[in-house]
């Protein structure tokens, strides 16, 4: 008879509906306590929501319009598949210079053609992140190190500034490219509308004001109220300020988007970048505000609730969304208690879409731009370029080469040269690993790195080396070369070579290759090459590839130890025999 405790039991529909749409278990446990808190962090979010979803749309190169349809289709979508019960989606300013990059050249100044280009983006994100979180793929996260993202993101930072710079000042440049955007400013400086730039740096000030003294409060809505209010009083319309104009009445009914064929290896590949970066984002935000509450963070499930997210996105005239840290506090701060809140907040956004679209009428262009420029100073993380500086200036030297990458070469050529540096850094530290020199020093037990301590004491002929990667082909020779060196160097001749080899993760056939070879051309100086503290699966692999039979089995020991214990008794060996030598001699 089977125990009750042993007896596995078949999911309730339930309980398989709450693992792949988490907003079903939101709802069976929601508490009517948390219900006014909802209530207000969505209201608060929406004023912040309905600016910057129209600020990101044009940094996308898109209608303002398409910000909000984006904004409202992207938070039901991740209420109701998206894991975590605060993180806020939509627009996103990382995003909007690759979606341009790809959009606008492929638009040709077409913006509906534009609008129907970012549908099949964001549907091919969606794709690709569903897919990735039904594979659970949520470790591709971590493609890009710290330095990597931080160069990447800092070189979008100045890439936007630059291209936003131009609205700050009330007039428009043809640009493409951050230095024809740069030279086309400057060659345009005396076109320079002083109502734009004054109410565009009344914005910025506003919101770097609240930012510096008090950044629980909503700056960016007292910046907009500000402008519009300004606009208003001085008729600055009339002064040639551009002004958002009333927003087209209503919502845009699903539909699949319809483009050339020809476009859709371009969106594609832009479609892998731009979800690495959405990937990226979502992710690390959601597992920084989760550990802030002692949380887990369900890495596929986010995945799956960022590509639903973009599916519908897709479907509504929207365009990539990823996560904002800035929108998730700013949820947070004002008491959000499940998705309920991105609810509140996407019908908001559709009730003025529906019954006030003049709401934002007189909102000015320049204030949009300077929505745009603190999103680029917030993706700039001086502190920690100067921290790389500080403590390690070759990944400092990586985050450059991103930043010079973006800002050159372009944003999605930019991308692929953070991944290539990463792919890169990851392969440097396995083909040039650290090695070092063995020995025993008096004040701490064990053997370690002559580099650390020069006074360890040596064991007259033995040479005791460390190698801290895995054996492979980009390395073999390294390490045989590191041998033949370090034999060449010691005093007197050493009689064994022992490798401690407990940090070396694999070994490939190219270095068991090597190692049979280096074992022969030892052999034939009289020196044997010995390996202790072999993983078990590595040795397994040895075995494998017939080094057993090729380079002596008892030259495989499991621990240092006992492979120093052998060595002594060998080493009295072959002095005993050298003197019975000299005997029979004399």
């Amino acid at each position: 008879m089977i125990s009750p405790s042993s007896q596995t039991t078949t999911p309730t529909l339930g309980q398989r509906l709450s693992n792949w749409i988490p907003g079903v278990n939101a709802i069976r446990n929601y508490q009517r306590g948390w219900l006014l808190r909802d209530l207000v962090a969505g209201l608060v979010l929406c004023a912040l929501l309905v600016p910057q979803g129209m600020a990101y749309a044009e940094l996308a190169g898109l209608p303002a319009i398409t910000g909000l349809y984006t904004t409202v289709v992207c938070l039901v979508a991740y209420a109701i598949f998206g894991p975590s019960p605060y993180l806020v989606l939509g627009p996103d300013s990382s995003l909007g210079p690759m979606i341009a990059a790809v959009v606008i050249p492929l638009a040709a100044g077409d913006v509906e053609y534009s609008i129907a280009l970012a549908g099949p983006l964001a549907l091919m994100v969606g794709v690709i992140c569903v897919g990735a979180g039904v594979a659970r793929l949520g470790f591709v996260s971590d493609l890009l190190s710290k330095p990597v993202r931080v160069g990447y993101l800092a070189g979008l930072a100045i890439t936007i500034f630059v291209g936003q710079l131009p609205k700050l000042f009330g007039f428009s440049v043809e640009g493409g490219n951050f230095i024809a955007d740069v030279r086309d400013f400057i060659a345009n400086l005396d076109q320079t509308n002083f109502w734009a730039l004054g109410v565009g740096l009344l914005t910025l000030i506003i919101i770097l004001g609240f930012k510096r003294w008090a950044p629980r409060a909503p700056g960016i809505l007292f910046g907009v109220v500000a402008a519009i209010a300004a606009t208003v009083l001085l008729d600055l319309a009339a002064k040639g300020v551009d002004v958002v104009g009333v927003l087209p009445q209503g919502f845009p009914r699903p539909s699949f988007p319809a483009v050339e064929a020809s476009d859709l290896a371009p969106l594609a590949a832009a479609a892998f970048g731009i979800t690495l970066v959405a990937i990226g984002d979502t992710i690390s935000t959601s597992a920084g505000f989760a550990a802030r509450r002692g949380d887990e963070v369900d890495s596929n499930q986010e995945l799956v609730g960022i590509g639903s997210a973009n599916l519908l996105a897709g479907l509504f005239q929207g365009f990539p969304v990823s996560t904002s840290s800035s929108r998730t506090a700013v949820a947070e701060q004002s008491g959000a208690k499940t998705q309920l809140t991105g609810i509140v907040a996407a019908a908001a956004v559709l009730g003025m879409l529906l019954f006030a679209p003049g709401l934002v009428r007189n909102l000015p262009q320049p204030t949009l731009a300077a929505i745009v420029i603190v999103a680029a100073i917030s993706l700039f993380e001086l502190p920690a370029l100067r921290h790389l500086w500080n403590v390690r200036k070759s990944e400092f030297v990586l985050a450059l080469i991103c930043i010079l990458g973006v800002a050159l070469v372009g944003v999605l050529e930019g991308i692929l040269i953070a991944v290539a540096v990463a792919i890169f850094q990851i392969f440097a530290a396995a083909w040039r690993p650290h090695s070092a020199v063995l020995g025993k020093p008096e004040e701490v037990s064990g053997y370690h790195d002559l580099e650390r301590y020069p006074d360890a004491e040596l064991t007259p002929g033995l040479l005791m080396i460390r190698w801290d990667a895995e054996l492979m082909f980009a390395n073999a020779n390294l390490f045989r070369n590191f041998v033949r060196e370090q034999v060449a160097r010691t005093e007197p001749t050493p009689f064994w070579v022992l490798v401690a080899a407990e940090p070396i993760t694999d070994v490939d056939t190219t270095a068991a290759d090597m190692l049979v070879d280096l074992d022969e051309e030892l052999n034939a100086a009289g020196i044997h090459l010995i390996l202790a503290e072999l993983k078990d699966p590595v040795r397994d692999k040895i075995k494998r590839y017939g080094l057993y039979e090729t380079i002596d089995r008892r030259h495989f020991y499991p621990t240092i130890e006992v492979a120093i214990q052998e060595f002594h008794r060998e080493w009295q060996e072959r002095k005993n025999q050298a003197e019975s030598n000299n005997a029979l001699s004399d």
